[in-house]
């Protein structure tokens, strides 16, 4: 895969998947789906998310192609679903010096799933509206809950102004597939984030 720039200091580093036919083993994907990784490239380094067990040989490439022999100091983890976090205990013990931010509720669910050596001394816990300074970039923190799980947070690039938004305004598709944008985005949003808010702040 060539770089593919956001900005002069991110890259994405995530991979398209053309061969599924179910997401989540329920909804129709005819132009597969993307799973969404960046590498921000500063005095500390930091991975934004990991992707799913389908392509984890193509991210590692990506990501160890983008370190280009350095490591990462941090990785933020935004959300625990496997599409997102899947590769988190292969990459947290392959640099088992990289700390790791996330929520209350991200190290509450994150040994569930993980046995991650020496976590509590690794992880950064990080609260609505707290930053964490990269160097030239900062990184700020905004809780939001049941989009898609309870412990999912989305992260503002101080900087650059970029929003990475877990699983917010995403969108059923590769990145690379040529359609309208706004039919697919309603499908995901109406099948995969308004019934998870709806089942959450509807009253028993």
């Amino acid at each position: 895969m060539k770089d593919t720039f956001i900005s002069n200091d991110i890259i994405y580093i995530g991979a398209d998947d053309k061969d599924i036919d179910l997401f989540e083993s329920q909804y129709i994907v005819p132009n597969g789906i993307s799973y969404n990784s960046y590498l921000i490239k500063d005095e500390k380094i930091t991975i934004m998310d990991t992707i799913d067990k389908r392509k984890t040989d193509e991210w590692l490439e990506n990501l160890e192609k983008s370190l280009n022999g350095n490591k990462p100091y941090y990785l933020v983890i935004s959300h625990l679903e496997p599409d997102h976090a899947y590769n988190i205990g292969l990459i947290a013990n392959k640099y088992p010096e990289m700390k790791l931010i996330g929520n209350d509720k991200t190290f509450a669910f994150l040994p569930q799933f993980f046995d991650i050596e020496n976590l509590e001394e690794r992880k950064i816990v990080v609260k609505e509206g707290e930053e964490i300074n990269l160097g030239k970039h900062t990184l700020k923190f905004f809780m939001a809950p049941m989009v898609h799980w309870p412990e999912v947070m989305v992260t503002y690039e101080m900087e650059e102004k970029i929003l990475f938004t877990a699983d917010g305004f995403g969108k059923f598709g590769t990145l690379d597939t040529e359609e309208e944008w706004a039919c697919e985005a309603r499908r995901y949003y109406f099948n995969i984030v308004r019934k998870i808010w709806n089942a959450s702040t509807s009253s028993t």
